[in-house]
């Protein structure tokens, strides 16, 4: 029987009115779901086609050669910038981020390459960017309150820093990228996107964090999107795994069922199919 969903219940052959904006059906089981999302920088397209979806408490690994629309797809998410086309639903409901403070008051956060540290700042100031505590009748900053809070972030999800007073350029890069993805947990996010945070790291400061997202994980009350470009990593820490090739999504399937050869395959042929395309033209 044909027919939309609304409350729950199948209304046949009916269909909503013009000012009601319905989700997918599917829409409901998922804290995010894109559709057909398109984005152009003038003649260059870096998302053509791009529909994807994320669930409560899932980590999402999100692969693709370089210029394949990983970071602008991020960026559409968390409102830094707007799709030409396409939609996005959060929680079921019609999602338009005007902005990055706006993603974030609806429960999106992003944690960038850069991490958007201030390195002369201490630790539960960088905690605290932009959302300061201040005592309730004096026009002052509460640093006890925001260190007694920092600390108990930091601890509940197995950060363990001697002092948080020190500046974060005395950190190391894992211990830095730590309280970016902090920062973003204390935000009650519903929904985090980490660009690249294995980036520049070495083997022990990426172990750490790879350690944390599998806490969070565990917990089950984060949903993670991770720009990620080792595939090991990817089938060690994520649900599922998302590869973008040409600006759409070319694979979707569960870590467990996918491998390192097939994903490396799909690169490999995405380059043959690029040099033929190439040779093809040089004959024309």
């Amino acid at each position: 029987m044909s027919g939309v969903f609304a409350g729950g219940l199948a209304l046949a052959d009916q269909s909503p009115p013009e000012e009601l904006v319905v989700a997918p059906v599917s829409a409901h089981e998922d804290v995010l779901r894109v559709e057909h999302l398109a984005k152009s920088f003038g003649q260059v397209t870096a998302l053509r086609d791009v529909s994807m979806h994320l669930k409560k408490g899932e980590v999402l690994g999100l692969l693709g050669d370089n210029g394949a629309g990983k970071s602008t797809l991020v960026k559409t998410i968390c409102g830094f910038q707007k799709q030409d086309s396409g939609q996005m639903w959060l929680h079921g409901q019609p999602y338009e981020p005007k902005s990055v403070q706006h993603a974030r008051e609806l429960g999106v956060d992003v944690v960038y390459q850069d991490l958007a540290l201030i390195d002369e700042l201490s630790v539960y100031q960088n905690m605290f960017l932009c959302r300061e505590e201040r005592y309730s009748r004096l026009p002052f900053l509460n640093g006890a309150k925001m260190k007694r809070e920092a600390r108990k972030v930091l601890n509940d999800i197995g950060i363990r820093l001697p002092r948080l007073d020190v500046p974060v350029a005395r950190l190391s890069g894992g211990q830095r990228q730590s309280i970016a993805v902090a920062r973003g947990v204390y935000s009650n996010a519903d929904i985090l996107l980490l660009d690249e945070p294995l980036a520049a790291m070495g083997a022990k400061e990426g172990a750490m964090i790879l350690e944390l997202i599998a806490r969070l994980k565990q917990e089950g009350n984060l949903s993670i999107i991770m720009i990620l470009h080792n595939y090991v990593h990817v089938l060690e820490s994520c649900d599922r795994v998302n590869m973008i090739v040409d600006g759409a999504i070319a694979l979707d399937k569960p870590t467990a069922e996918t491998s390192v050869l097939e994903l490396n395959e799909i690169v490999v042929e995405q380059y043959r199919r690029a040099r033929q395309a190439a040779q093809v033209q040089e004959v024309a």
